[in-house]
This record gives C-alpha cells, structure tokens and sequence, in this order.
C-alpha cells in the first residue's frame, strides 16, 4: 500500500543543509518538492522545483525517483 510510504522515517535538515546537499550533488540529483498550491508555487519557488500538492502527494508519489534524496517544502 502506497500509503504505507508516509511511515518512512525522514531526517529534518536545516536550509543551509539543503543547500549543501544541492551543491555536492550534481544538478538534477536533488529532488526539490514543492508541496503547497499552485497559487503559492505561482507566486515563488525554487529554480527546478517539482510542484505536487500535499493533497496530491498520494496520488502522485509515483512521480518521484526514489533512488534521489528529496527535500520537502
């Protein structure tokens, strides 16, 4: 059950983290995900970030590679 992805435990990282994750890896290999509405990503975002709504998460997790570190905001 997809569902079951959301028990996973997950590690917090502070921005500056996230920024030297993206800035060891090569470009594309940090997933940057977006999960607001798209009114909010309209109004600002991350260069290259994947926009999918916290309400879509489910539906949609197929989308992302798991095999990348992903930094949810």
């Amino acid at each position: 059950m997809k569902w079951m992805q959301f028990f996973t435990p997950v590690t917090s990282i502070t921005w500056e983290e996230a920024n030297k994750l993206a800035a060891d890896k090569a470009e594309g290999d940090v997933v940057f995900l977006d999960v607001r509405q798209p009114k909010e990503y309209e109004g600002g975002h991350l260069p290259g970030a994947k926009l999918l709504p916290l309400g879509d998460l489910d539906k949609r997790l197929a989308e992302l590679d798991a095999e990348k570190p992903i930094v949810v905001y």
